[in-house]
């Protein structure tokens, strides 16, 4: 062909078939070096993706999928993709087996008291020059406590992204139903103690005809009832970080425990359990909530209930509450959870990944998740931010000045899940308080002691 050519271009003389080869040649060049260009082009414009796990279901979901399209809208550069998956607080089964197969997101939204557990486990990644390469004094700018539960020795792993606290939740229509004085339940009144919300509760217990709740006062671990509530509500300490030991046989962790194990021995556990598989059972829609359909008068829970009740029950009559203290005088008490953003090891994106969390754990994402979820922001500015918290948050809001929050260990989910067996146990009655917590702290301390 170079030769044809040349022989072309000096004027030598040439057959009509050679010249529909060269013609034939060169088209060929035309459209190879055309596509080679729009490739080229095509490649330049296509947006990088950063791929978002979350196991959050309804409504969370949705409004993180909205803070995802608004990041989008303003970002074309680097995209990010909503995925949902399965998991909960401490399962992120589907997070470890996609990161050790290599097919892990590039973020994911992880409960931020077990990032100490899985940064100890080597699956996410160190964003503590990331973080610093942002903003050097985002420390400064996020509640102390999240901060802590985002490190795990002396390193940085995740975001911190939305908190909460719990209190007592009241359905004002079912005390006036059944003629019930319910004025002690006023929160200007400070915190009642456990022995009114036991009176309180037994007003409104009823049976029907075989002896089974229709209508109960108070499960004291039903919802946000947890061992982290009650434990820290009886004075309980649940670790000593200075030693690197947990607590669970603290006194008042027991304490807690014991008034789980009297309050359903009193009831009678069955029929607790009954009324919990039939008002209560697993993936319950939000109408079908006992508080809602006026089965359950009080229950303790976080500050997104207050969203699913104005969207859910906008005719119910509800307040709000301090946790009930163990004896008159006690202070109040609560604790805050909350979630974070990771990047997981593997992620090739790892500098998009953070750009996107700025966003999301930024105060647009925080504001939109607050106002869309109901779970509160991290972020100082916001906390003080005037207006944000509507009347029906502001105690929450003041939750925040004395909230406790859980031990960030780098054993917190297992502990979390043999808290929860031990809790289990006690609310059936099979096992006394202690011995159930003995073997809570036999099963974790010795996972905690190789982190000495």
């Amino acid at each position: 062909m170079p030769e044809a050519i040349f022989m072309w271009s000096i004027g030598f003389p040439l057959s009509g078939g050679s010249m529909k080869r060269i013609i034939a040649l060169i088209s060929a060049l035309l459209i190879v070096f055309v596509g080679f260009s729009f490739m080229g082009c095509k490649k330049q414009t296509v947006a990088e993706e950063v791929v978002f796990w979350t196991s959050h279901g309804p409504p969370a979901n949705t409004v993180l999928e909205e803070i995802v399209n608004d990041y989008n809208a303003t970002n074309p550069a680097v995209k990010a993709k909503f995925v949902q998956v399965p998991g909960s607080e401490t399962d992120n089964t589907a997070l470890m087996t996609a990161v050790r197969g290599g097919t892990g997101p590039d973020v994911y939204m992880l409960d931020r008291f077990i990032v100490a557990q899985r940064a100890a486990d080597g699956i996410l990644e160190d964003l503590t020059d990331s973080i610093n390469k942002v903003d050097p004094s985002f420390k400064s700018k996020v509640l102390p406590f999240a901060w802590e539960e985002a490190q795990f020795k002396g390193r940085t792993y995740a975001f911190p992204f939305d908190t909460d606290t719990r209190v007592l939740f009241y359905n004002i229509d079912m005390f006036k139903a059944a003629g019930i004085d319910y004025s002690i339940l006023d929160r200007s009144n400070g915190p009642i103690t456990i022995a009114q919300l036991r009176d309180l509760a037994r007003k409104i217990d009823t049976k029907d005809a075989q002896g089974n709740y229709t209508k109960i006062g108070f499960i004291p671990q039903a919802e946000q009832g947890w061992h982290y509530t009650w434990g820290f509500d009886f004075g309980g300490e649940f670790a000593d970080m200075a030693a690197l030991k947990v607590t669970p046989t603290h006194p008042g962790v027991v304490a807690g425990f014991q008034f789980l194990y009297d309050w359903n021995k009193e009831m009678g556990v069955t029929q607790v359990q009954n009324f919990i598989s039939s008002y209560m059972p697993p993936n319950n829609p939000p109408q079908n909530n006992p508080f809602i359909t006026g089965n359950l008068a009080m229950k303790v829970t976080g500050d997104w209930e207050v969203n699913t009740l104005e969207r859910y029950a906008p005719d119910v009559n509800w307040e709000t509450t301090y946790i009930p203290v163990p004896k008159a005088g006690d202070k109040p008490s609560t604790w805050a959870g909350g979630w974070s953003m990771v990047v997981p090891k593997g992620s090739k994106r790892v500098e998009a990944a953070v750009r996107f969390m700025t966003y999301i754990c930024g105060v647009e994402g925080q504001r939109k998740y607050f106002i869309g979820n109901g779970n509160a922001p991290t972020l100082v500015a916001l906390l003080n931010e005037r207006g944000l918290f509507p009347p029906k948050k502001a105690l929450f809001q003041e939750n925040l000045g004395f909230t406790r929050s859980r031990p960030a260990l780098p054993v917190g989910a297992l502990y979390w899940d043999a808290l929860s067996t031990a809790q289990d146990m006690v609310v059936q009655n099979v096992q006394l308080p202690l011995e159930a917590l003995q073997q809570a702290e036999a099963q974790v301390q010795p996972q905690l002691d190789k982190f000495r």
